[in-house]
């Protein structure tokens, strides 16, 4: 389904340590469920991942989050 995603969170109070954590939590997923090697994951977290600081009304406690299209998969 062309509208679905999948994502990754992570929150705390360092913005730059969660969306690496989001990040990397999304890279272990895409090597798990597709195989792809470490490096592969991270390109295509470069090219058609999305990063988002998702909610900073909980001070100190950020939340980021890495989103996926599952549409760029194939069946």
């Amino acid at each position: 389904v062309p509208g679905e995603i999948h994502i990754t969170t992570a929150h705390g109070p360092d913005l730059f340590d969660n969306a690496r954590r989001a990040t990397r939590s999304m890279i272990r997923w895409l090597t798990t469920e597709f195989g792809l090697s470490d490096s592969d994951a991270y390109i295509l977290c470069s090219i058609a991942g999305d990063l988002a600081i998702s909610e900073i009304v909980d001070a100190p406690n950020w939340v980021v989050s890495m989103h996926m299209p599952l549409g760029i998969f194939p069946d």
